[in-house]
């Protein structure tokens, strides 16, 4: 069983990524598990989401506490708060963030694959939330299908399509080009 993490604020999209990432792995024939955690239900509050997936039936019922991938969807939470807690070895960190991955030597010295990809950048360039606000959901998971592997772009992309009420084309477009545009080194980790 693989299990990721999301974290981000209120607003951004988090929980709506792992829902969204939750019916590509289903349309890809795995078996999935999405949940929220909320502290204080409001815009900017941090957020994190949990999603669980496996070839198999999930009959586990708690928060993730050991995942194999984390989402960092606002970069200033790695300063507020521990993103990396219980993050397996050799396990991966997907950072929204327009620095290079070389930029966070310590979570590189603790065994995970950084990878980076400038999603509020993307989000803006295709109208996605606020200039103040950007929603980088959808471009982050772009992001994550080819840094992890373990599910492709073009389900990401049919699952963006079906399930974002609002500019799908925008968001679709925003996926394809962070697929593209982020930055990791090594091969793609595909699990635990």
């Amino acid at each position: 069983m693989l299990e990721i993490r999301f974290h981000g604020r209120g607003g951004q999209g988090t929980v709506v990524a792992s829902e969204i990432l939750a019916v590509a792995l289903f349309q890809e024939g795995k078996f999935v598990q999405a949940f929220p955690a909320f502290g204080v239900e409001r815009r900017g509050a941090p957020v994190a989401a949990f999603l669980r997936c496996d070839e198999r039936p999930i009959r586990l019922r708690c928060q993730i506490e050991s995942p194999h991938h984390v989402v960092v969807l606002d970069p200033t939470l790695i300063r507020a708060v521990d993103v990396t807690a219980g993050l397996q070895p050799g396990g991966s960190l997907l950072i929204n963030s327009e620095c290079p991955p070389e930029s966070f030597e310590e979570f590189r010295a603790g065994g995970w694959q950084v990878a980076t990809v400038n999603a509020s950048g993307l989000a803006l360039r295709h109208h996605l939330g606020a200039r103040t606000h950007p929603i980088v959901n959808t471009a982050i998971l772009g992001s994550f299908s080819r840094v992890t592997g373990m599910v492709g772009l073009n389900s990401i992309l049919e699952a963006i399509a079906s399930e974002v009420p609002l500019q799908p084309e925008d968001n679709v477009a925003a996926a394809r080009e962070a697929y593209q545009e982020v930055l990791f080194e090594a091969a793609p980790v595909s699990g635990g």
